[in-house]
């Protein structure tokens, strides 16, 4: 690796401002991008990755999301499948990631929509049972697909029984 690969400085004449490459330090990089932004200096920007960076800041909404909904989910398939461990405790749990799960819909009401497409709750209730099975070491008695809705997943009063 040479050292253009770790560090790309150019310098300007104006002001000698310093260019950093993206991929050798994507903080120095991100806080010299918000610099030049704020200096009206839009000519200097990096656009192509700003805009790869502004996509994955989606994209994180969208796993944060799905991670949140599938633990949601392991802890109601733990809950109906291991009734002797049900607990007050366990209760305030499943409440937590629904008030979590409430809040982070409300920031990003785009993400909404997500929930009705099939593709996706398939995925999270593999992730669900993935995850219910290293906690219970239960594997076998899962079903292969989710036997409540999206609805009573997020309602308050809903436990499987």
């Amino acid at each position: 690796m040479d050292a253009s690969s770790i560090l790309d400085y150019s310098f300007r004449v104006e002001g000698a401002m310093t260019t950093i490459s993206y991929d050798a330090d994507i903080v120095a990089w991100a806080n010299e991008q918000a610099r030049l932004m704020r200096a009206g200096r839009l000519d200097q920007l990096d656009l192509e990755h700003i805009a790869e960076e502004i996509e994955d800041v989606g994209k994180s909404e969208q796993r944060e999301l799905a991670s949140r909904m599938a633990v949601l989910i392991a802890h109601l398939i733990e809950w109906q499948y291991q009734a002797e461990r049900q607990s007050n405790s366990w209760r305030r749990t499943i409440k937590e990631q629904r008030k979590a799960l409430a809040f982070h819909l409300k920031q990003m009401p785009s993400l909404k929509p997500r929930r009705a497409d099939a593709e996706w709750q398939g995925a999270i209730w593999a992730d669900a049972v993935t995850l219910a099975i290293n906690e219970t070491g239960m594997g076998a008695a899962f079903p292969d697909d989710c036997p409540w809705t999206i609805e009573q997943i997020l309602a308050d009063e809903f436990l499987p029984a």
